[in-house]
């Protein structure tokens, strides 16, 4: 492994430890030449996921863009840049172990929605506006009566168990 610091080929390894919930190996590694420690991670290659959208286009399964979407409905909640990447690390977790290759751009928009519901409304609603493209105020209040009735609907459900 090359030095990211004076490029020399010659590193050792300090320490190895699983990461990413097992699915990666974090691994700590010392320069032999400038002594300078730096961290590197080894990753199972897996075979690309690709996205079809709704006009039928394709496009490689994108992680960062998940996140900046995610990052975008969560603005200004009290939602953590941690639980936005357990969210995203959980959802391709979930389409990389499946059998699929092409996922639809909907699958995913949905995976989405289903975790915002139960971690913020807020987001949630907000997701879903860009998401389902919310042409008026009508289908806007429609999506909240919802979510509130399922809300309401989940408590019912709590205090009787």
């Amino acid at each position: 492994m090359r030095c990211v610091f004076c490029g020399s080929l010659d590193s050792k390894v300090l320490d190895s430890r699983p990461a990413d919930d097992g699915y990666a190996i974090r691994r700590r590694r010392e320069c032999i030449e400038c002594k300078k420690r730096f961290t590197t991670y080894e990753k199972i290659e897996q075979m690309p996921l690709v996205v079809v959208k709704k006009n039928g286009e394709r496009d490689l399964f994108d992680r960062e863009k998940l996140v900046k979407g995610l990052l975008k409905a969560c603005e200004k909640t009290n939602v953590s840049y941690d639980t936005i990447e357990t969210i995203v690390a959980e959802i391709e977790r979930d389409l990389l172990s499946g059998t699929e290759k092409e996922i639809s751009s909907q699958l995913i928009g949905e995976k989405v929605m289903d975790a915002l519901q139960s971690v913020d409304p807020v987001a949630y609603v907000r997701f879903a506006s860009v998401y389902r493209e919310f042409k008026d105020v009508e289908t806007f209040m429609n999506e909240i009566e919802t979510l509130l009735k399922n809300t309401k609907n989940d408590s019912i459900n709590s205090r009787s168990i």
